[in-house]
């Protein structure tokens, strides 16, 4: 039904934290911590564009493709209304979006253009819980736009529970279009919702006939979840890794005033510790904190650490 991906033959980088990026190392003032609105001005836009470039130069340099997120984390109809956004607003930030990414300077490089999708509440705290349905309801516009714009494929970044993450899935279905979905853990690797991972997995694949193209886990440091991999678990759908840089719990990292950064070798360490349990690891990049630095550094050690 759906394409195949490239970046499960061989493994892809991925950028990092765009949004605390911007707004610590960059001093951008991003409200609702939504990077979307960027793309209106000339000056958002060369922001964007210096960001995504020194991903896709680390890719260059070390011969490997990558997976690139637009920045649509916050273009759903929630947070999107929040900044004033229309319906015909959100689809019009969605399509420009695609586009822009699609049109960075690549040459060179393995590029698949992900559509990012984020939760309809925050990715750190659940508050209000949607239905599956209600879910799919509420992502399909997102989806479709992003898929009509000619996303390669959406992406679901911290997700937080397994109903919603099967609403985007079902959505996704509908606009024939690969999706990842990634969720976040908390410091004992359980999802918010106190669910384990491996159950979410498996709940999200029997209820969607395993349509999702793989899973992730973002948002969350490698120390609160490696040894839940080191247990049995459906480990082999699970493929891809964006960490965050700071060993912080959410609930620290809401209260922080200043950008954790973490200890940029220790996590180039982890992904390579990451890989021994996870074989498969399609994708390898950062969420919030990490920023090229990091990527620069975790590809070399996956790189230097390759099975040969």
């Amino acid at each position: 039904m759906m394409a195949t991906l490239p970046q499960l033959e061989s493994t892809y980088l991925s950028d990092g934290g765009l949004e605390t990026d911007l707004i610590f190392n960059h001093g951008i003032d991003l409200p609702q911590f939504a990077a979307f609105p960027l793309i209106q001005s000339e000056t958002g836009r060369a922001a964007l564009r210096t960001y995504y470039e020194e991903y896709v130069d680390i890719a260059r340099r070390d011969g490997v493709g990558i997976v690139l997120e637009t920045p649509t984390w916050r273009a759903n109809s929630h947070w999107a209304s929040l900044l004033g956004y229309s319906a015909e607003g959100i689809a019009e930030a969605n399509h420009h979006a695609v586009g822009f990414v699609r049109d960075l300077d690549t040459h060179g490089v393995d590029v698949v253009v992900s559509g990012n999708v984020g939760p309809s509440g925050d990715g750190y705290v659940i508050a209000d819980t949607m239905t599956t349905d209600q879910a799919a309801d509420y992502h399909q516009p997102q989806i479709t736009s992003l898929a009509a714009a000619g996303a390669d494929m959406v992406g679901g970044l911290t997700l937080t529970y397994a109903e919603e993450a099967i609403g985007m899935v079902s959505a996704a279905r509908e606009a024939d279009i690969p999706i990842m979905i990634g969720f976040t853990v908390e410091t004992d690797g359980n999802l918010p919702s106190g669910q384990p991972l491996a159950e979410a997995i498996t709940q999200v694949d029997d209820a969607t006939d395993s349509s999702t193209s793989y899973y992730m886990i973002n948002c969350a440091h490698p120390s609160h979840f490696h040894d839940v991999l080191s247990q049995p678990g459906p480990w082999e759908r699970l493929q891809g890794i964006r960490c965050n840089a700071s060993e912080l719990s959410h609930a620290e990292l809401d209260e922080a005033t200043e950008l954790d950064r973490g200890d940029i070798e220790s996590l180039a360490a982890h992904y390579v510790r990451l890989r021994e349990v996870l074989p498969h690891l399609a994708v390898a990049g950062g969420c919030c904190g990490t920023d090229s630095e990091h990527i620069d550094a975790i590809s070399t050690a996956l790189l230097m650490t390759a099975p040969r």
